[in-house]
């Protein structure tokens, strides 16, 4: 008898077991019925900012770290090997700051050199000089051969150990300034190297804008930006390209916002600026963090035409960080700031004839760049912010009436300030509200529906800065891992069941350097060789490479799909190629066969499934191996109902044609 009862114990808990890991089979219905909801072309982009070195010492492909001396310590990023401080150095040399305050970047290298054999100038690069083996780098400089016998400088690129990679020798002829440029050829591809700067004979040069520059950039332009990296801003078919942030638009204060006009014109004449982010947070303090320009207006607008996405520039408002000093421009004295605004749409808009559009011919561009939005203010908050706002609006659309103007409803989803906002910039008939959001995975899923009972009448949103939050706001321990993507997964099919007041979206921030990031999480990390795309990254190519045409009801039990059962899905017709997307993300650690019924529809027979998924949820990609990304398979489906299985915490695409 006690035999008998553990089998029939052992049979029983086998057979829940085996219930409990058979796949659950759910049913939803797919209506092709017009719902008269397009897809906007804007519905997924990109919102870049400078931040964890994504200019400098990112996109922006100059290697060479205060190539001018601006920085408001000058010689950050040099060092004299063989100089001391408190010494005539008359074995060696040492170098002297020298300005020329007529010019925007007036400062300049004075170098006596007394003994040639011993003196020694370093730059050590944006945490290293990356190198390729077998690329080739265009090196510059200009100097002022002042007095002594001076008849060559020798560059060098040396690694850790101080062994020459590269090294080349340019003569010195004449007087007065004059650029010398040189060529290094790496004899090995090494992740962190230095420039070293030696002379033959003795005597004093002035130096300036020390550049080096890999020569395959993006597009090859000289001088231009770092091709891995816009490749995969590329790959994400954005729909939009919003520069340059962000809290930088606001600066720490009034004096530090970026002003787009000194971003233009030679860029060895660009004014330089500390980057707000340098002392953003005491966790990641980051001194030597400063902005160039050499990534300036002008090249965002370029960017964002060889992307093929809308140009989306912000502009202060008159407002400074309100996390920081929350200076104001008193609305007397704004009118500065309402021109710039105005000078900007002319600059990308304007014929060869007006003075803002000559600059831009000028520079290379004599077509406009056909910009129709602009943000006014970042995610500033309270009355200053809609006093402000409402005196932008009126200049801006009695001057460009077709211009979209971005509004905000400051840095968070919800309370106090938020509602504010948006009660009277509805009162206003604001075009576009941009909203932020940063969160814990859990808070993304719960909010697949947050936009299904905003006001149809009201203004649009634009989802403009968000990310799922692996430990907390700002916390240094955030991970992208396949948790965060996930959840951000099942919140996008939300925004795109709701495309009919939600228009435009964007994942921040977008780049982080690996050894010289403040913030996390971001889209892509890189360091001084490669780059990696998160799980992050593919979510968001999958819904904008999938973006559609028009939306199309999708639903179980006549019910949106926004987590019950842990599922949630969206559905879109692609007008141009004759294709239906469907989007399913399953949070269950559970697979799920999922039976599609189609109803007023006529679907082809090709199926393309494409599957997001980890094994784990804490995974992540890094720079070794990408072990989250999209993998796509081939099928035939018959006409009418088909089956698909889902898998555990997985976003899959299935795109029929």
């Amino acid at each position: 008898m006690k035999t008998k009862n553990k089998i029939f114990t052992f049979l029983l808990s086998g057979c829940v077991a085996f219930s409990s890991a058979q796949t659950s089979k759910f049913t939803l219905d797919l209506d092709g019925t017009s719902t008269n909801i397009k897809i906007q072309p804007t519905m997924y982009g990109i919102f870049f900012e400078d931040i964890n070195f994504a200019a400098d010492g990112g996109i922006y492909a100059e290697l060479i770290k205060n190539r001018s001396f601006e920085f408001n310590e000058p010689l950050t990023g040099w060092k004299q090997q063989n100089t001391k401080t408190l010494s005539p150095n008359l074995d060696s040399g040492f170098l002297t700051i020298y300005s020329d305050n007529s010019k925007t970047n007036k400062n300049y290298a004075r170098i006596t050199v007394y003994n040639d054999k011993n003196y020694i100038l370093e730059n050590e690069g944006f945490r290293g000089i990356g190198l390729h083996q077998n690329s080739r780098y265009d090196f510059s400089f200009d100097l002022e051969n002042v007095s002594g016998n001076i008849s060559a400088v020798n560059a060098s690129l040396i690694d850790e150990n101080g062994k020459i990679i590269s090294t080349v020798p340019i003569l010195i002829n004449g007087k007065g300034w004059q650029k010398y440029t040189a060529v290094f050829s790496p004899s090995r591809t090494v992740e962190k190297t230095k420039l070293q700067i030696t002379f033959t004979g003795n005597g004093v040069a002035n130096m300036d804008m020390i550049s080096l520059f890999s020569q395959d950039t993006w597009k090859g332009r000289k001088g231009g930006l770092r091709k891995d990296l816009v490749q995969k801003l590329y790959d994400l078919q954005p729909g939009f390209l919003r520069f340059p942030g962000g809290c930088i638009v606001e600066g720490r204060t009034l004096a530090e916002r970026y002003q787009w006009k000194k971003t233009l014109g030679n860029v060895a004449d660009r004014e330089y600026l500390i980057n707000k982010w340098s002392s953003g947070f005491a966790h990641r303090l980051t001194p030597d963090y400063y902005q160039s320009f050499g990534l300036g207006f002008y090249e965002y607008f370029q960017l964002s035409e060889d992307l093929g996405a809308e140009p989306l520039p912000i502009l202060s408002c008159g407002m400074a960080c309100q996390f920081n000093t929350a200076e104001l421009v008193h609305l007397e004295e704004l009118n500065p700031f309402v021109q710039d605004a105005l000078d900007l749409i002319e600059f990308a808009n304007g014929n060869e004839s007006t003075k803002w559009g000559k600059i831009r011919a000028e520079m290379g561009h004599s077509k406009p760049f056909n910009m129709k939005y602009i943000g006014v203010g970042n995610e500033q908050w309270g009355e200053d912010y809609i006093e402000r706002y409402k005196i932008f609006e009126k200049a801006i659309h009695s001057k460009y009436p077709d211009i979209k103007i971005i509004s905000g409803s400051g840095p968070s989803p919800d309370g106090e300030f938020f509602e504010y906002g948006w009660k009277e910039l509805k009162k206003l008939n604001a075009q576009i509200v941009d909203e932020h959001y940063y969160n814990s995975p859990e808070w993304f899923t719960k909010n697949a529906g947050r936009y299904d009972a905003y006001d149809r009448s009201g203004p649009k949103v634009f989802a403009g800065e968000y990310a799922a939050q692996s430990v907390g706001v700002v916390k240094p321990d955030n991970k992208n891992n396949w948790q965060t993507a996930l959840s951000e997964a099942a919140f996008m099919t939300g925004l795109e069941r709701n495309a009919d007041v939600v228009t435009m979206t964007s994942y921040a921030p977008l780049f982080a350097h690996a050894d010289g990031w403040q913030w996390t999480p971001d889209l892509i990390w890189f360091n001084n060789l490669q780059s990696y795309a998160t799980p992050n990254y593919y979510v968001q190519k999958l819904f904008s490479n999938n973006k559609g045409t028009d939306l199309i009801k999708i639903s179980e039990n006549g019910d949106a799909v926004k987590g019950q059962n842990q599922l949630f899905a969206s559905a879109v017709k692609d007008g141009k190629n004759n294709e239906v997307i469907i989007k399913i993300v399953n949070t269950d650690s559970q697979e799920k066969s999922i039976e599609i019924n189609p109803k007023n529809i006529k679907l082809g027979s090709k199926l393309t499934k494409t599957t997001l998924t980890s094994s784990q949820l804490s995974d992540e990609n890094n720079f070794q191996t990408e072990n989250i990304k999209p993998l796509e398979e081939n099928s035939v489906i018959k006409k009418g109902k088909f089956s698909v299985q889902i898998p555990s915490n997985s976003f899959v695409v299935l795109k029929i044609k």
